[in-house]
């Protein structure tokens, strides 16, 4: 198209913002008014089908209506007769979005992300209210205007219109897949209720830095959800407020009924955890199998497919410490007698023998010096007999105190 050439005879195009699977965004001038706006041009494929357009035209005049400081604002849409491209005219915000936020910085601080989530609830609130699901929240339809720090959100209308058509076609994905909440991941239809959980999504990002589950298809994403929840938060970081991070956890409950009641209530939530407080535990937390704690207890390997904190063991109660046994004295090998031996011991055995030993002596004394008293000729064989008496005694005793005394 020339540079003289208007598109939709009114829209000079000038650049490309940024460009997607669906659509491509470029900064045009609106001749008219005379002030710069977006244009998004739908892919040409999607004109192909009837359906879409259908649709596509019906959820542009929806969103058109929708009147919020914090939605991106439509102000045209329609065909361009030269070239047959479906395209909308949106309000041009002089700002980044949150995923080129994301790319520059990695992650937010709480307040600043807590500002960004805080405003994009009142958008959502006020579409819901109006009977608008937006269905494709994610960082790259947040945008931060550059004075003041406004966040608008982008696209609504577009995701819908798709929905049912000719492009959902089976094994084909509706919104960005890391954003789907569970009940979109299975194929059912979204409501406001997924909304809040991409919100909760986007809000994981920006104050973890990283996605809650990373999946690498639509199967692999609905299994994760299925599986459990993500550490919380404040498990990734402990700068980060316990009650925030909490709120984030109820936003991403596996059950619509479990998150909050609508986006009012998650505003508050929000800014109520600023000042320490949770949220109200629901019916969810008091089932075991569904808490958040549980779940993360119970999380393997195959339900974590991305570098997780692991939760601390739980604690467990200090038990009396006992004394510990006192050491005996080591014991030679005993011999098989010494096993079998009982009685006094081998001190008292030892005191005995002594005393027997001074009795036999006594009485071998005696003997020697009465027959040394006698006459005759049997003195030298009496003599003999008993020094060999006393002498056979005397070993005996020895031996006795021996084998005692080993």
């Amino acid at each position: 198209m020339g540079s003289d050439t208007l598109f939709a005879g009114r829209y000079r195009l000038e650049h490309r913002l940024g460009v997607g699977g669906m659509a491509t965004v470029q900064l045009a001038m609106d001749t008219r008014l005379e002030r710069h706006v977006a244009v998004k041009l739908l892919a040409e494929h999607l004109a192909e089908d009837a359906n879409f357009v259908s649709r596509f035209r019906r959820e542009a005049l929806a969103a058109a209506r929708l009147v919020h400081p914090n939605i991106v604002q439509v102000f045209d849409f329609g065909a361009d007769e030269a070239s047959g491209r479906q395209f909308i005219v949106m309000e041009w915000i002089d700002g980044p979005s949150c995923a080129e936020i994301l790319r520059e910085l990695g992650r937010l601080e709480p307040a600043d992300a807590v500002s960004i989530l805080t405003q994009s609830c009142r958008g959502l609130d006020y579409a819901h209210r109006k009977g608008v699901v937006h269905r494709d929240v994610k960082p790259g339809n947040l945008l931060r205007g550059s004075d003041g720090g406004l966040v608008k959100l982008a696209d609504f209308g577009i995701a819908k219109a798709a929905e049912q058509s000719d492009i959902t076609k089976v094994g084909s994905v509706l919104g960005t897949a890391a954003y789907l909440s569970p009940e979109q991941a299975r194929g059912q239809s979204a409501g406001p209720a997924s909304d809040l959980y991409a919100l909760g999504v986007v809000a994981y990002q920006l104050l973890g830095g990283r996605l809650p589950f990373e999946a690498a298809s639509l199967t692999d994403l609905a299994r994760q959800q299925d599986a459990g929840a993500p550490p919380l938060l404040d498990e990734l970081d402990p700068e980060i407020p316990h009650a925030l991070a909490r709120v984030v956890a109820r936003s991403l409950e596996r059950r619509p009924e479990d998150r909050f009641a609508d986006a009012a209530a998650f505003e508050r939530a929000i800014s109520d955890s600023m000042r320490g407080v949770a949220p109200e535990p629901t019916a969810a937390t008091h089932e075991l199998d569904d808490t958040a704690e549980t779940r993360m207890l119970e999380r393997t390997e195959a339900t974590t497919p991305l570098e997780r904190t692991q939760p601390a063991p739980p604690r467990r109660r200090l038990e009396p410490i006992a004394e510990p046994p006192r050491r005996q004295p080591a014991r030679a090998a005993a011999t098989p007698d010494a096993t079998r031996r009982t009685g006094p011991s081998a001190g008292a055995q030892a005191m005995r023998a002594v005393l027997v030993l001074v009795l036999l002596a006594a009485v071998a004394l005696g003997a020697y010096l009465i027959v040394d008293s006698s006459s005759g000729g049997g003195q030298v064989q009496l003599n003999e007999q008993i020094k060999g008496d006393v002498d056979q005694a005397v070993q005996a005793i020895q031996e006795l105190i021996a084998d005692n005394t080993r």
